[in-house]
């Protein structure tokens, strides 16, 4: 039986519900469950891909105040079988690209976006091992 992931990164939006849609289309991630909170948000959901997961809500149902977005110091990383394909898919629901697809010196093939609440993905084959 595979072990899961030990990392769960989780990204806030203002508005998680079109973020969920946006993050299956543009990305490709399953979504697993969401629950809701009050007034329309989203108090807790998790996205798979491949082995990993995100979770995902809404600012205020989190209890936080909605950061600068476009100044967050953090970003997720998720390693893709098909770097080049998922580009396409990306562009093609309007992701903006912030560093076009490129072959690395550590050999990955990859590429950055910002979603749709300006938080940085990165999207690439390199699979870091716990190992080294």
């Amino acid at each position: 039986m595979a072990q899961a992931p030990t990392f769960y990164p989780i990204v806030s939006y203002r508005d998680a519900q079109a973020a969920l849609d946006w993050l299956r289309e543009a990305f490709g991630f399953a979504k697993l469950f969401a629950t809701p909170g009050p007034d329309d948000t989203i108090a807790h959901a998790e996205l798979s891909f491949d082995s990993g997961i995100v979770m995902v809500n809404t600012v205020r149902a989190a209890g936080a105040d909605s950061p600068d977005w476009r100044d967050a110091t953090q970003s997720v990383y998720v390693a893709v079988e098909d770097a080049d394909a998922h580009y396409e898919q990306a562009r093609a629901a309007g992701a903006e690209i912030t560093r076009e697809l490129e072959d690395t010196e550590y050999g990955s093939r990859e590429y950055s976006a910002r979603d749709l609440e300006g938080h940085h993905w990165h999207f690439g084959t390199y699979r870091p091992s716990p190992a080294g």
